[in-house]
């Protein structure tokens, strides 16, 4: 089901992702919701490579950081 606010997405985005890589992901996820035919395991897999097309996982730190 698609989200209608940052608040409503899985716990393993928004405790772990800035705010704007949130928006990137309930934009996504959404757009792939209607795209591919309520395929909500799809629509989470692109969601994430929307995320990782602009953010990082440091990898010292853990933190998601935006790509130069």
């Amino acid at each position: 089901m698609p989200y209608d606010s940052i608040r409503d997405l899985p716990d393993s985005v928004k405790d772990n992702v800035p705010k704007h890589a949130q928006e990137i992901y309930k934009s996504a996820y959404n757009s792939a919701w209607d795209e591919y035919g309520h395929d909500e395991e799809r629509a989470h897999k692109v969601a994430w490579a929307a995320v990782k097309n602009v953010y990082e996982k440091n990898e010292k730190t853990g933190k998601w950081e935006k790509k130069d």
